[in-house]
Order: C-alpha cells, then sequence, then structure tokens
C-alpha cells in the first residue's frame, strides 16, 4: 500500500509515477479531498475532546462548589453528540480512503521502461543462443503424450481442463526438477520452509492480491451455505505465506536480510485467460512452484533484486537452457512490484520466449500493508523492503526441458544436473505403462 503522506505532499510527481500504471490523476485527486476532509474532521474532534476535557474538570469544581453547572453540562452534551457524529464521519472517510489506497499499484521505479504493456519491455541481458534441431521440434505436451508421461486425457476427466497427471518418468523429472531448485537455493544461503497451502484473507491484503485480484483464486466456501466464502484461499503462490510469516512483527536489524524459498502448489483460476495457452503446462489451474522471498533493509533492496535475479538465473544455467532476462514496462509489471526482472526461457517449438520466473523488489508497498518493520541500531522502526522471485515455476521447467532437450526419435534426454535425482536416468524413453 502507499503511503498517503507521499501522495498527499507531493501530488503531482505521484500522478505522473502512477499515470505511467494507468492510474487516473482523478482518482489521486479524490483520494487527497478525502484525506483532507478526514484530518480536518480528525483535528476537530480531538479539539472538541480537549474542550470536553477541560470542561468536565470545571464542573466537577462546579458541584464541588454546589453551584448550578447545569448549563455547562448541556454544552457538553451537545459537543459530545458533535464528537460522536465526527468520529463516525472520519470513520467512514478512512475506509473510503484505504478502498482508494488498497487498490492503487506501487510506484514504478524510474529504472522501469514506460509503455503500457509487454511490447514495451526491454531486454537486459541473453544467456546462450536458442537451440537449433535437424529435425521439426515437438511440443512439450505432444512429447510427453507420446512417452506416456503426462496424461492430459485423464487429468481433464478427473479435474477438468488445464489439470494434468504426471506418470513414471514424468513424476521423476517433475520431483527431480523441484529438488534441485530447492537444494541450489539453500546452497546460495535461502532457508528452506514448508509452509501451509491455505491463508486468511488478511495474509491475501498483506501480499497484495487482496482485494483487487479476488476474482484469480480459489476460495474456501462454507458447505451450508456456497454462497459465503470462508477466511481460507488456496495460496496462487508461496510468496504470500512467506511474506506473511512475519506480518505485524518486528524485526532487529541485523537479522537482515532473511531469505526464505519453499515448495508449494500454486492454485489459479486464469481468469481472463480464455483461449491462452489452452494446451501443455504453461498455464495450469494447478501447478508447482519454487519461490525466493526476501526481506530486507531499504538502502539494500535494489542489490537484493539483482542478487534474487542472479539466483533464479543459475538454475537456467545448470540446466543449460537458453533464456533472456526482460525489465518489464510499467504496464506490465506487477501489481505489488516497483520493479520487476522476468526471466523467459526458449521453448523450440513455440519459437519464442516464455516467462518461468519474475524477479520483484515491491520497496515498502508489501511492508506497509502487513506491517512488517525492522528496528535500527538506534531503537528507531522502519518498514522493510520484501522481495519475491519464482526459483522457478516447475512445470514450466518440465516443459522447457522436454521441448529443449528432445531427440529425433522421440526421447529425451536428461540434463546432467538431474541425472542424480533420477536416479542416473540418463534418457526419457517410452516405456510399457504399468497403470
Amino acid at each position: 500500500m502507499l503511503d498517503i503522506k507521499v501522495i498527499r505532499e507531493n501530488l503531482n510527481w505521484a500522478k505522473d509515477k502512477l499515470g505511467r500504471r494507468g492510474v487516473k490523476p482523478e482518482e489521486l485527486d479524490e483520494l487527497v479531498k478525502i484525506d483532507v476532509e478526514r484530518r480536518d474532521g480528525l483535528s476537530r474532534s480531538e479539539q472538541l475532546k480537549s474542550e470536553r476535557n477541560k470542561v468536565s474538570k470545571e464542573i466537577a469544581e462546579t458541584k464541588r462548589n454546589k453551584q448550578d453547572a447545569s448549563d455547562a453540562i448541556e454544552k457538553m452534551r451537545q459537543v459530545g453528540q458533535e464528537i460522536k457524529d465526527l468520529d463516525e464521519k472520519v470513520k467512514k472517510l478512512t475506509e473510503k480512503q484505504n478502498y482508494i489506497l488498497l487498490r492503487l499499484p506501487n510506484f514504478p521505479d524510474d529504472s522501469d521502461p514506460i509503455g503500457p504493456d509487454e511490447s514495451y519491455n526491454q531486454e537486459v541481458r541473453k544467456w546462450h543462443e536458442p537451440n537449433k534441431f535437424s529435425f521439426k521440434p515437438k511440443a512439450h505436451w505432444e512429447i510427453g503424450t507420446d512417452l506416456d508421461i503426462l496424461d492430459w486425457d485423464r487429468g481433464a476427466k478427473v479435474s477438468g481442463a488445464r489439470f494434468v497427471y504426471y506418470k513414471g518418468a514424468g513424476a521423476l523429472l517433475e520431483r527431480a526438477v523441484f529438488n534441485f531448485f530447492l537444494d541450489e537455493n539453500t546452497k546460495a544461503g535461502y532457508t528452506e520452509v514448508i509452509p501451509p497451502y491455505l491463508v486468511n484473507d488478511e495474509s491475501m491484503q498483506g501480499t497484495g492480491q487482496f482485494p483487487k485480484f479476488r476474482e484469480d483464486v480459489y476460495t474456501i466456501v462454507d458447505n451450508d451455505d456456497p454462497d459465503k466464502p470462508l477466511d481460507l484461499t488456496l495460496i496462487p503462490t508461496a510468496e504470500v505465506p512467506l511474506v506473511n510469516y512475519f506480518r505485524d512483527e518486528i524485526i532487529h536489524a541485523d537479522r537482515l536480510p532473511i531469505n526464505v524459498t519453499a515448495l508449494s502448489p500454486a492454485f489459479r483460476s486464469e481468469a481472463g485467460s480464455a483461449g491462452r495457452d489452452t494446451r501443455g503446462l504453461i498455464r495450469m489451474h494447478e501447478f508447482r512452484k519454487v519461490e525466493m522471498v526476501k526481506i530486507c533493509k531499504p538502502e539494500d533492496s535494489w542489490d537484493e533484486l539483482e542478487k534474487l535475479t542472479k539466483n533464479a538465473e543459475h538454475l537456467l544455467q545448470k540446466l543449460d537452457l537458453p533464456y533472456h532476462v526482460v525489465a518489464l514496462s510499467t504496464g506490465d509489471a506487477s501489481f505489488t512490484s516497483a520493479k520487476t526482472y522476468d526471466l523467459e526461457v526458449w521453448m523450440p517449438e513455440q519459437d519464442k520466449y516464455r516467462e518461468i520466473s519474475s524477479c520483484s523488489n515491491c520497496t515498502d508497498f508489501q511492508a506497509r500493508r502487513a506491517q512488517i518493520r525492522y528496528r535500527d541500531e538506534d531503537g528507531k522502526l522502519h518498514l522493510a523492503h520484501t522481495l519475491n522471485g519464482s526459483g522457478l515455476a516447475v512445470g514450466r521447467a518440465v516443459a522447457a526441458i522436454l521441448e529443449n532437450y528432445q531427440n529425433e526419435d522421440g526421447t529425451v534426454t536428461v540434463p546432467d544436473v538431474l541425472v542424480p535425482y533420477m536416479n542416473g536416468m540418463t534418457k526419457i524413453i517410452k516405456e510399457k505403462s504399468l497403470i
């Protein structure tokens, strides 16, 4: 959430910054108008309370002197009603202000490419040239089906579209990938966590998913009243429980930066994605992802973003998968992010790069919502900065491996770093199905 004081004191600057993210200037004008009215009401209420306290003492003294205090009492009764009315007004104005603030995106960093969509993203660097094949490469869903390691039909039968069964070597490959990611992340200094996969509304609000993106998630409902949501949601990413681990807590400065990583399922309704990536592992309703989260001091967060991005790149380099890094434009970056680097891995059949990780610096945006603070050496409290990145999306990594390591005979070579995780298997071949 943004700081209303920053907007109030730098209104034109805020309009320019948020205008790059599609926010209309009238929204900020309305926000500041509400804030002025709210602060005026609060100031008037505090003045009246001070006056009431003073007169109450005078009334008590008058009564002790056995004098008539009825006029003063009546006046204070009216003052009390005015205070009550003002406090109710301030409460409603605060709710209106927070309603707007909770729906405003983070300020973009000055280094972000300015533009309304992904076509304005800028390539930062590239690692390896895309693979060239002597044959026409197949899509990963064809490879998985032909090898009988991915079963889309039964996934659809049991759960619906955008679900899949991993079988045999496919299940082993998925497990090998996420174990490899976790091992490399912990070697890089991240502490592994197994978080809850259901979180409450306050946690979803803390990381910015609520209230703006409620339609993108799966919320648990009351069995006795299906129209009544319970205060539990299936996580869309482990970022939510990892960041909220520190919600409403004060961290001592000497513990920063904190680095945590977790494997978790991710559940997404994919609202608004009709017709996009209807086949394959790219856009699923349920998938596994290894997440990395950092909590740090504000002055360190930009260096930490570079480290986070390098940690994610390291995984792709070890897998020897071609990729490039792009800086997202102001119109394509996530709601909570001040700056995001996307890692996009090469997909031969599509003849294009596809996102496999987003590494973001959320500055103090999430920390203000979740009240994640640290105490410096002088005992002063500050909001921390939070960062998150996929390290990596597991299903998309499997898809990239199947396509980039496919052979003309339909087999798939196992990347060298995964062979120990695959029980020594060096090549995935079609075997007689046991199920």
